[in-house]
């Protein structure tokens, strides 16, 4: 969906990068996170001043080949050395259904995947991933059990931006996950960062990705500091015909998106969305509704599989049960190219009153 706006910005964000740049391992020896490019740091940090969606100043950067990434690292550096079992790892349903995979695919003995965190039945250690927007259905979010004191929490907040939803307020939470996939579009660059309070816990972030990916890429990170600049950029330019504020233009385009699934929905009789309650958004400065970036949709009660009833009209989509939940349950995608998308609608409205 955000390559038309990339595309409309021409060679703007171009990096030219010669054969003898960037050839040690090293980026900035005095940083705590020493592969962090300084260039890719700054641009993080104006980032989320022009936005206001988290203090970053207080932080250290940690930057990862994505969240995905960054997420094992938080689990790494978050979890007891000297436990006899492994911390338990929850989310609250429906929760981001690579979870359970990512946690338990190493079979560590540090960590292991929980389930739900509004059914943890442990007195002992705990790590909650807190996503918000939640992905798949968009809802804002709060820690579940944060009230039990030797939990540990992670807020992934990849879709905590203006195209997706209303800031409501500066996020200023220990662990802290973005990443440019989310944020721009560019999921191909692998660029992902942590905002990150303490700093033993970011030196054992930082200490994993060393052992992991020794660092990470620096075309990446020259590339990704170059559009989050640009996108900064556009946010103090906003009317500019050369520059239009990227976060508006990717709103409208969601917004007219929801605007017409929603239609077709009404008129399907077959399948419900949520609905999202209106806020005052900071970045804005207008009352506004979320947009997410997936639509959580349900299928009536007469469909008992709606990823395979759907798969039959030529759409795919991802079950309710990879997210810990029920199978009437789907996630679409919002943001395909607009081909793809119009094709979906098309597909929806052809299944209508088919029951």
């Amino acid at each position: 969906m955000f390559e038309s706006y990339w595309r409309k910005m021409g060679d703007k964000c171009t990096v030219v990068i010669a054969g003898y740049d960037s050839l040690s391992y090293f980026a900035d020896t005095k940083n705590l996170c020493w592969f962090l490019e300084p260039k890719l740091e700054g641009a993080i940090k104006g980032l989320h001043r022009a936005v206001g969606n988290a203090a970053a100043d207080d932080h250290h950067v940690v930057v990862g080949t994505g969240s995905s990434q960054l997420i094992l690292a938080a689990l790494y550096a978050l979890s007891p050395q000297d436990e006899p079992e492994p911390i338990s790892v929850v989310s609250a349903v429906p929760y981001y259904s690579s979870y359970p995979e990512m946690t338990d695919f190493l079979r560590s003995g540090l960590y292991k995947w929980a389930g739900d965190a509004q059914n943890l039945d442990t007195d002992g250690p705990y790590i909650e991933l807190v996503t918000s927007p939640n992905n798949p259905d968009g809802v804002t979010r709060e820690a579940i059990v944060v009230n039990r004191g030797q939990g540990k929490l992670v807020h992934d907040l990849a879709y905590y931006w203006p195209h997706y939803t209303p800031i409501s307020h500066p996020a200023d939470y220990d662990v802290m996950l973005f990443t440019a996939s989310k944020c721009t579009g560019h999921a191909g660059s692998r660029i992902g960062w942590a905002l990150v309070r303490d700093k033993d816990v970011a030196r054992k972030m930082t200490k994993f990705i060393e052992l992991n990916t020794i660092g990470v890429s620096k075309e990446s990170q020259l590339r990704a500091a170059k559009v989050l600049g640009a996108v900064s950029d556009s946010c103090q330019r906003s009317g500019s015909l050369e520059f239009d504020n990227f976060f508006e233009y990717s709103k409208n385009l969601l917004a007219e998106r929801w605007d017409k699934l929603r239609d077709v929905v009404k008129r399907s009789g077959i399948f419900s969305l949520p609905e999202y309650p209106p806020q005052h958004c900071l970045f804005t400065g207008e009352l506004t509704v979320a947009h997410p970036a997936f639509a959580w949709m349900k299928c009536s009660e007469s469909i008992e599989d709606c990823v395979k009833f759907l798969r039959e009209h030529k759409i795919l989509t991802r079950s309710g049960k990879r997210f810990g939940t029920e199978q009437k349950y789907v996630r679409l995608s919002m943001v395909s190219r607009d081909e793809e998308f119009n094709l979906l609608l098309q597909r929806l409205l052809a299944i209508q009153g088919r029951d």
